[in-house]
């Protein structure tokens, strides 16, 4: 018994450093796909110097962040201060863990996967408000207030959305989602849905146009502007998990089909992550006023009309 327990203990170990190195080299990886992309339709080069056509440049940064001197700001309350970007990052990691890869290829082997989601995902802004209020400067502040309502407006809708997933497919497993589109994709019957819960998505990870917590103009990196070196890095490697999840989830939510298909999966989130590039360098940003006035105003009461249409359809193809 003891010699199983070890094992499975092992093993548990062992998928949990395979999933946080992967989810490393992703971000590497897009981090010069945004750049590369950014380079292009702004018509100038991108990273070109180190490695092949560049391609080394993600981990020169990564190692430049790395070894810099990490600076604590004197006034900061620095046990708060060093603990704020290790829950952000850990919580962009451990999200990963209910996402379905292959034949059981879930660190979590459980069925509540949305509920598993909207629980932890809840939990991400106590590190950005923690670091806002930490490091005492006022822009860091303001950036963590922001922030903070940013994250909890858009949640709300991308919840509403996510029922009316939840009640098309009957279930709260992501695997099983993905399965019962094999006909037809839910981004059809739901496709106001989407749009929704894509802006949503955009908000909810501080991708511009609403990047309001890390305006530079008035807010110099918002939350994270008295960080450096390590600290930096994990709020960066958070942040860009974060967005290559919320890909991920749109996919599964209204792009799903055979979790099997590897590849496919693969260039429907490539193609996601895309839009979330292409947006950012298209669109201006927008002012906070604005940003509230969408968040619930507009996507609250739409995302709350295409969950009762849904239902109310649902209900008269049962009947």
């Amino acid at each position: 018994m003891n010699n199983n327990l070890i094992m499975i203990i092992i093993e548990g170990i062992v998928k949990s450093l395979i999933m946080v190195v992967t989810i490393l080299v992703m971000v590497a990886i897009t981090t010069l796909y945004e750049r590369k992309i950014m380079g292009a339709i702004q018509k100038r080069r991108g990273p070109n110097v180190v490695g092949i056509l560049g391609l080394l440049q993600p981990f020169a940064d990564g190692l430049k962040l790395v070894l810099k001197e990490t600076i604590i700001p004197i006034v900061a309350n620095k046990v708060i201060y060093i603990i704020a970007p290790i829950i952000t990052f850990t919580i962009s990691l451990i999200l990963w863990s209910v996402i379905p890869v292959g034949v059981n290829g879930k660190l979590a082997n459980i069925n509540s996967d949305i509920l598993y989601i909207l629980a932890i995902s809840s939990i991400g802004v106590y590190g950005i408000i923690l670091a806002g209020w930490s490091s005492n400067s006022k822009y860091a502040f303001l950036g963590g207030l922001r922030s903070a309502a940013q994250m909890v407006s858009y949640e709300v809708a991308i919840g509403l959305i996510i029922l009316s997933v939840i009640s098309y497919s009957n279930s709260i497993n992501l695997q099983e989602i993905m399965e019962n589109q094999q006909k037809i994709w839910y981004i059809i019957p739901l496709l106001f849905g989407f749009v929704m819960c894509y802006i949503s998505s955009l908000a909810e990870t501080n991708r511009p146009p609403f990047d309001l917590p890390e305006a530079e103009a008035e807010l110099v990196s918002g939350y994270n502007v008295e960080y450096s070196s390590t600290g930096f890095a994990l709020f960066f490697l958070g942040e860009y998990a974060n967005i290559i999840f919320m890909s991920v989830l749109l996919v599964i939510f209204f792009f799903g089909g055979g979790i099997y298909n590897i590849i496919g999966f693969g260039i429907k989130v490539v193609s996601m992550l895309f839009t979330f590039i292409w947006v950012r360098a298209t669109l201006p940003r927008y002012r906070y006023d604005q940003l509230m006035y969408l968040g619930w105003k507009v996507l609250l009461p739409m995302s709350l009309m295409v969950y009762v249409i849904g239902i109310s359809i649902i209900v008269g193809i049962v009947k």
